[in-house]
């Protein structure tokens, strides 16, 4: 299991806050001592303005719309157990546990660039929440986005503080009793660390993080889907050649170009049968899906920034307090909508795809609905009719989730909030697309594989024509889904697909998907 030591200059990655989401990478805090004097400096400096002056937002004020509204220095310990109180009112489904690592490693990550102002006792705090895998308990609704993710990370400064329910071996437990049980003792908040905490935008990014490495995925799955497509139409190998490519060189859809092109390496020399021509959902498929692959990496370096930033307010640098904005999401808010509208095209394609499958019009000689009887009985079998049905409806879901949330801002909190982000949101409903999208690709996982078997039993297909990343995909879809005789449910084997697609089961063109 790899290790990583944070400090002020050690940025995370997308693939290494994935690894501690799933505990195959573990995280801690530098014990340098440069760095536990930058920690310590901001958070003395904190208190020395506050000795002297009295007039720290957030510290010896009240939050948001209230900071003209000065707290008497003998209340000033109680404000940020206020904070975390008031702002427990989160609903809506709680963040798996995976997501709840994320959160707390993408605080950490943010906390430790040292402009926080807080103490490494509170980073230690975390770091032995994530160690120990005491995981708050975090409701997903309730933020704007904008001052960050208050109410959700509320949540973490409560279990800090050694309220509300953790996750803890498995159980939904008191935070309280967890501590008991280890003999740990609840944190006590300094002046501004409830906001340190709360006032950044760590639950979107996090949810970003699983949406993004969701829908890196989910393009290498539709690739390999519509180079199985194109061989059970016997279409076109031509469409994805190199020379056509290099024409128009969208870097990515030059990639899944190639990439489609290696898997249809040894299609018969026949092919195309049929129309010289095949239909936009397979002929165009690189150019919906390059469209992603160009996209990603700028999606990636967004989410990396924000992760690694400095997202509260107000920052401690140089012994100056400075008052921004770094708590507002947009740059999660955009990359999000943006990603939820790639992987919905890829829902409409394989959508698209399947619809030419399993119908006779178009699907070049295979049988209606790729049903797998024969003869007599042909007549009460329907094949994967109500599949497409199903795929059809998930797409639609999808498509309809594509309204960008950015554009629903709403003038909150007395209008102090008067314009935000709606990150928080944007990466819901991207992670809601993406459910919806991977369920498409278990249906056209179970169609293409009910093609191929048939093309096999008319003769016209054989394993001389797959290459062997094909091969050996085949093989590792055929474990889950047998060939489809005559009709049964087929629910029970969705749900298996989902689940394989969702941990990144299938190895698709070597490990890159993993």
């Amino acid at each position: 299991m790899a290790h990583i030591i944070l400090d002020s200059v050690r940025t995370l990655s997308i693939d290494e806050v994935d690894a501690i989401a799933h505990r195959k990478a573990s995280l801690s805090i530098s014990s340098d001592p440069d760095f536990c004097r930058l920690l310590q400096d901001g958070a003395d400096f904190l208190s020395e303005q506050f000795d002297k002056e009295g007039a720290v937002y957030g510290v010896t004020t009240g939050y948001g719309d209230n900071c003209e509204r000065a707290v008497p220095v003998n209340l000033v310990e109680e404000l940020p157990l206020h904070l975390s109180r008031f702002h427990g009112c989160g609903l809506g489904e709680m963040l798996s546990i995976p997501q709840s690592r994320m959160v707390l490693a993408v605080r950490l990550s943010t906390l430790c660039r040292g402009y926080s102002g807080v103490s490494l006792d509170l980073l230690k705090h975390l770091e032995f929440l994530l160690q120990n895998d005491i995981l708050p308990i975090i409701p997903s609704e309730g933020s704007v986005g904008a001052s960050g993710d208050l109410t959700p990370l509320s949540y973490v400064a409560a279990v800090l503080i050694g309220e509300r329910d953790v996750w803890y071996k498995g159980e939904k437990r008191p935070t309280a009793d967890v501590y008991a049980e280890l003999g740990v003792s609840a944190y006590k908040m300094r002046p501004k660390e409830a906001l340190a905490i709360m006032n950044g935008t760590s639950v979107m990014t996090a949810l970003a993080v699983e949406a993004f490495k969701r829908a890196s995925y989910l393009s290498l799955l539709t690739t390999r889907l519509t180079s199985l497509t194109s061989l059970a139409l016997k279409g076109n190998p031509h469409h994805f050649s190199d020379v056509l490519f290099a024409a128009k060189p969208h870097p990515g859809q030059v990639k899944a170009a190639a990439l489609i092109r290696s898997d249809l390496m040894n299609v018969p020399a026949t092919f195309p049968e049929g129309r010289l021509q095949d239909r936009y959902s397979t002929r165009c498929a690189p150019h919906i899906i390059g469209v992603l692959e160009d996209m990603l990496p700028v999606i990636r370096q967004m989410i990396e920034i924000e992760m690694n930033s400095a997202n509260d307010n107000p920052l401690i640098h140089d012994r100056h307090i400075m008052h921004g904005g770094h708590f507002y999401g947009g740059h999660i808010a955009f990359a999000m909508d943006s990603l939820k509208n790639l992987v919905a095209n890829l829902a409409d394609l394989l959508d698209r795809q399947m619809a030419v499958l399993v119908d006779p019009k178009f699907n070049n000689g295979l049988p209606a609905n790729l049903s797998g009887v024969q003869g007599v009985r042909a007549s009460i079998n329907h094949g994967l009719k109500a599949l497409q049905i199903g795929a059809s409806a998930w797409t639609a879901e999808a498509l309809k989730q594509t309204m960008p949330a950015s554009v629903f801002s709403r003038s909150t909190e007395s209008h102090n909030q008067d314009k935000v982000s709606m990150g928080t949101i944007a990466a819901r409903d991207a992670l809601r697309v993406l459910q919806l999208s991977e369920q498409v690709a278990s249906a056209q996982i179970i169609a293409t594989l009910q093609a191929l078997r048939l093309r096999e039993r008319q003769n016209e297909l054989s394993s001389d024509n797959y290459s062997h990343d094909v091969q050996a995909y085949l093989d590792q879809v055929a474990h889950h889904v047998g060939f489809i005789e005559e009709d049964k449910p087929l629910d029970g084997c969705l749900r298996t697909l989902l689940s394989l697609i969702q941990s990144r089961q299938f190895i698709l063109y070597g490990t890159e998907g993993k």
